[in-house]
């Protein structure tokens, strides 16, 4: 646990699910309605400092919380995405993996979906 981190400090009422590894709360500053992020319990930063068995355990929590949201919210789709290092936009250096629920209609042209962190690259289609 560090003392800073706010996901080491997490309020357990906050928590949808649990495992023996790994927790799932809605994010608070949800992009989507039903936006959750899947946290270990153990305080790293990277998905690559994560052992075998905290990658098994976030996996499976980010499959019963997906059966979660679409019960529901009855999404259309799915976003889901670690930002891993702050070049890559990491803000909060405990891993976490966003799981947003994407609805038809929810931007005018979804295409790209994670590629549009690099506006200029995303609509790869148009070359």
């Amino acid at each position: 646990m560090t003392v800073n981190c706010q996901f080491c400090q997490l309020d357990l009422s906050q928590q949808l699910f649990s495992n023996d590894l790994a927790i799932s709360i809605a994010d608070g500053f949800p992009v989507s309605p039903g936006h959750t992020l899947i946290i270990p319990k153990r305080h790293f930063s990277s998905l690559f400092d994560a052992t075998e068995e905290e990658r098994g355990a976030l996996w499976k929590l980010l499959d019963r919380t997906r059966e979660h949201l679409m019960t529901q919210y009855c999404p259309d789709g799915f976003n889901i995405g670690i930002n891993n290092g702050l070049a890559a936009g990491q803000t909060v250096m405990h891993l976490h993996i966003h799981l947003i629920p994407r609805y038809s209609g929810d931007t005018e042209d979804p295409r790209g979906g994670i590629r549009w962190i690099m506006p200029d690259k995303a609509p790869y289609w148009n070359e």
